[in-house]
């Protein structure tokens, strides 16, 4: 794992995933936000990020977020992503829960069985870029044949995170990482894309030997 982190393999894992889904050659009928972890967290809040942009630019299409928790609960964490969405300027009378699924498999099947029974909507999942395709042949397994995915990407910061460590002070005998953006950011995120890329892969297997995918 420490040799691939020195690679740009770990990224394109993870990338691949994200872009695994094929696009929806329609408008989405309904936007799907799969939850992941509570709120506030990293990909709780992407996830309501990118669930918030697809929703004003698919003005017509219903919300549902995906996400175990208590809807008459403020502060609960499925609440919260839909308070996030809300304050980016989407209407709160489109946001509808599914909030009894602790799995992508359970989620996909309340979705159909409580929502669209009798019908087959288009339908847009936002979720992490690893969970990409899991989430889409999921769905796709539990009935939703016309389904595509925005996965939520996150953004490397613009500006020049580089340093020179004399103008700083501190020791002179250690040696000056300052423009080693490398050894300072980009090998701690490789390593952490393997593990959640290696973690999805087990996930997908499974799924797959269970036949939910």
């Amino acid at each position: 794992m420490l040799i691939l982190s020195f690679t740009s393999l770990p990224f394109w894992a993870d990338y691949y995933l994200g872009i695994s889904a094929d696009a929806l050659e329609e408008d989405p009928e309904v936007i799907i936000v799969l939850g992941g972890s509570g709120m506030p967290s990293p990909n709780g809040l992407i996830r309501s990020y990118y669930g918030a942009e697809a929703a004003l630019v698919y003005e017509n299409a219903k919300i549902i977020i995906a996400l175990p928790g208590d809807t008459l609960d403020k502060n609960s964490s499925i609440r919260l992503m839909a308070h996030e969405m809300i304050i980016r300027g989407v209407d709160s009378t489109r946001i509808v829960y599914e909030n009894e699924g602790t799995n992508t498999r359970w989620e996909a099947l309340n979705v159909k069985s409580r929502f669209f029974p009798n019908s087959n909507p288009a339908v847009l999942l936002v979720s992490s870029p690893a969970h990409m395709y899991r989430s889409v042949k999921t769905f796709q397994k539990a009935g939703f044949t016309n389904v595509g995915g925005l996965p939520s990407f996150g953004r490397a910061n613009e500006t020049s995170l580089a340093f020179d460590a004399a103008q700083l002070g501190g020791s002179n005998s250690m040696p000056d990482v300052g423009k080693q953006i490398s050894i300072r950011y980009s090998i701690w995120t490789r390593l952490h894309l393997q593990i959640s890329v290696f973690r999805e892969y087990m996930a997908i297997a499974y799924y797959w030997m269970m036949g939910w995918i």
